[in-house]
């Protein structure tokens, strides 16, 4: 229920935190509309990045990477600087409540409804119906778990850094730059055929990015746009950007989500071994920590798209743009 904002009041993280997450990190779902099943499955992974393509990374900033200086000094970065990413979500949480609703709907989608589909995966129901509210409802549930995840595992690394280091936190300053959810259904306030309408837009595989001068963009970075968070591969770097006002009104304020597979999961690991991968990867410099090489194997970097070519569609057809590159050294595979 309380996301971010609970994990702040438990001691996970600071107060300005919550002021550098998207929706200030909590919305206002209701627990009574997920499954005790869903909550059992979450409870034990708060603080847990997931496999697949969840991973932490230690990343530089090279100076000739950074793109817009005023932009990136507003974020808080600088050349030659240490950043920390990371991607993950709701875990099994968020997983078990879609299968929960998917269910929910195959039962009344076509005897109430009317509604028939080719796809079971595609279950549905109108969205102002009972079963469309409380799955809207619980859904934002799984957003605050995310939030909730993510904020736990700020609070973890600058625990770390602070222990290897024999420095705080505060005086590293590893202050929170953005957390910006992916996968979301939001209501929002976007102009249509040049009237202002109240919309659901769904980011399945996307990234909000606001412009600036809009309210949910928090205040201190409102009069340049929402931060944007865009990861490539693990050899290759990841992107911070910003919001445009051109994306408002072209995307729903909306960019990619990632730089996106080239290649199945199951024909990466034909492909690659993951301890070999291992070892070409701490040559160049970028060390890994998996837990499993076939993990590894998938997400190599040749199995993902160049993301340099991604960013620059984005920057060019401007619906985000660039304010610096990551280059990676540590990587952490869930």
């Amino acid at each position: 229920m309380g996301g971010a904002e609970w994990a702040v009041k438990q001691g996970y993280g600071w107060e300005e935190d919550l002021e550098r997450i998207e929706e200030n990190g909590k919305m206002e779902g209701d627990a009574s509309k997920v499954s005790s099943k869903a909550i059992e499955r979450g409870m034990d992974q708060i603080g847990t990045l997931g496999s697949g393509n969840h991973y932490l990374e230690i990343q530089v900033v090279k100076p000739e990477n950074i793109v817009d200086k005023e932009i990136a000094k507003r974020m808080g970065i600088f050349p030659n600087q240490v950043v920390v990413m990371f991607h993950c979500g709701s875990r099994g949480f968020g997983h078990q409540v879609a299968t929960d609703y998917l269910n929910v709907f195959l039962e009344v989608m076509e005897s109430k409804y009317g509604i028939k589909i080719l796809d079971r995966e595609l279950a549905c129901a109108p969205f102002q119906s009972k079963e469309g509210q409380d799955y809207f409802t619980a859904m934002k549930c799984g957003i605050n778990m995310s939030f909730a995840n993510r904020q736990v595992i700020l609070h973890r690394i600058r625990e770390c850094f602070s222990k290897v280091m024999g420095q705080s936190a505060e005086s590293m300053e590893m202050n929170c730059v953005y957390d910006v959810a992916h996968n979301t259904a939001k209501l929002e306030e976007h102009d249509v055929n040049g009237k202002r309408q109240q919309v659901l837009v769904h980011r399945k595989g996307a990234t909000r990015a606001f412009g600036p001068g809009r309210e949910e963009v928090p205040k201190i970075y409102r009069d340049i746009g929402q931060p944007v968070i865009i990861g490539g591969s693990m050899e290759t770097g990841s992107y911070l950007l910003v919001g445009t006002e051109k994306g408002m009104k072209e995307t729903f304020g909306s960019t990619a989500h990632g730089s996106g597979r080239t290649m199945s999961r199951t024909r990466a690991r034909q492909l690659y071994r993951g301890d070999s991968l291992q070892r070409d990867m701490e040559k160049r410099g970028i060390y890994v920590r998996t837990t499993s090489f076939a993990g590894l194997a998938e997400e190599a970097g040749s199995a993902y798209k160049d993301i340099d070519e991604v960013i620059d569609a984005v920057h060019k057809a401007g619906i985000s743009s660039k304010v610096c590159k990551f280059v990676p050294v540590g990587n952490v595979k869930g």
